[in-house]
């Protein structure tokens, strides 16, 4: 192996190893610094310099997670023993290391280690917190808790990087204003909180999923980062069934990533994608992730309904075998739960592949003059379907070309303009 095949190897450890551990990191610092989230990133960042500098001459440790942690904990002892944290804060802390061996020192940084999934949930409260607009919270969590460089951030939602560092650099100072501590919330302000961290995690699941815009229908990377989000998470709260619901629906949404585009990248709607090439091991543990959540009780929430109608396509085989009757029902439950336009309109897509597109298209009219759709694409683009399915050619055409002009993302606009096309005059009409 060459030295610059070496340094490749190195680097990429360094950054396998970061991604997994650097959220723990800064959690565990920002506990010893009272919950200094700036400071904590800050030294976090300073312990992955120091492995990109001695890890290509020293080689990878044995352990490099551990080899990480300690080096950010040991620059965190050595500010609080020489900085104004010590005096201000953490006196007795200093003093206590300063009267210690090196050894005693170690020790102390071996127990450090407790309550490392206490210290991720605080900052996974800390991150997502209301205080912060959605588009801070999103940009912080994936920097803190998913361990994404703010370029990685940047590129992920096609915003310039100045743009996310300035929203970090925001957020970071809002919670710092606003004195927001580093603590795990209780009762119900606790309940608001991962509230917001589970918004957090979907939102970015869906841009992932569907992307708002740009050339690609979906963002995978940021699906994964979503999952491996939800999946700690129901970890450290293993008894909030939203939690577990919220990671059924990632599951069985994410085994669908392969199925829906082409080898061009262009979409493949739901029905007709090949299910073979669903990924058949994400869906068995997002119906097990389900079952967990039903087995713990209670009222079913926004998140619990989501996976159940999800999972109503992941028990279906075939297409025409979709329990299209359940999903309507589910639907109908979930408008109740957490009412909104959008989950009519897609409750209205379910009653029309159970009872016929005219019974879909009657509840689709309702909704056009709803302010909350005027610029959603996916109203004209259902629309469209429905109308194109009755016969009404030139309607539907009006329609995908309407979804075309809403749309921000290329493969979808390219896809409406092509459903608008075969309705055109030439189309063949077979209905």
């Amino acid at each position: 192996m060459t030295a610059t095949d070496n340094l490749t190897r190195t680097r990429r450890t360094i950054d396998a190893v970061w991604r997994m551990e650097s959220a723990k990191v800064v959690a565990v610092l920002a506990r010893m610094l009272s919950g200094d989230i700036g400071l904590a990133e800050e030294l976090a960042q300073d312990a992955l310099v120091t492995a990109l500098e001695q890890w290509p001459d020293k080689g990878i440790p044995d352990n490099p997670g551990a080899w990480l942690m300690a080096t950010a904990k040991h620059r965190a002892i050595d500010r609080l023993r020489h900085g104004k944290l010590a005096e201000e804060k953490h006196a007795e802390i200093a003093r206590e290391l300063d009267e210690q061996q090196a050894a005693r020192a170690d020790d102390m940084l071996a127990a450090l280690d407790d309550d490392i999934g206490d210290d991720l949930l605080r900052l996974m409260f800390t991150a997502c917190h209301p205080v912060l607009s959605p588009e801070a919270r999103v940009a912080l969590t994936l920097r803190l808790l998913g361990g994404l460089a703010t370029d990685e951030i940047a590129r992920a939602f096609l915003v310039p990087e100045p743009t996310i560092a300035q929203r970090i650099v925001r957020a970071k100072r809002t919670l710092a204003e606003a004195n927001v501590a580093f603590e795990l919330p209780r009762g119900e302000d606790r309940a608001a909180r991962l509230a917001s961290v589970l918004d957090v995690i979907y939102l970015v699941f869906n841009e992932g999923y569907s992307a708002t815009a740009g050339e690609d229908w979906m963002r995978p990377a940021l699906c994964d980062e979503a999952l491996r989000l939800g999946r700690i998470l129901a970890e450290l709260a293993p008894f909030d069934a939203e939690v577990h619901g919220l990671v059924a629906l990632m599951e069985i949404q994410a085994s669908r990533l392969h199925a829906r585009t082409d080898k061009d990248g262009a979409p493949i709607l739901l029905l007709e994608q090949n299910r073979a090439h669903w990924d058949w091991l994400l869906v068995e543990r997002g119906l097990k992730a389900l079952a967990r959540a039903e087995k713990l009780g209670g009222d079913r929430g926004t998140y619990q309904l989501q996976a159940a109608i999800a999972a109503c396509h992941a028990r279906a085989r075939r297409a025409e075998d979709t329990d299209w009757v359940r999903i309507a029902a589910l639907y109908a439950e979930l408008a109740q739960t957490a009412p909104s336009p959008i989950v009519e309109l897609n409750g209205a897509v379910a009653i029309a592949m159970a009872f016929g597109a005219q019974a879909g298209l009657d509840l689709v009219d309702r909704l056009v003059e709803e302010p909350a759709l005027r610029n959603y694409h996916f109203l004209p683009a259902v629309r469209g379907d429905l109308l194109e399915k009755l016969g009404r050619f030139d309607e539907a055409r009006a329609e995908f070309e309407r979804a075309s002009a809403l749309t921000r993302n290329a493969r979808e606009q390219r896809l409406m303009r092509e459903r608008a096309a075969k309705c055109g005059p030439s189309a063949t009409r077979v209905h």
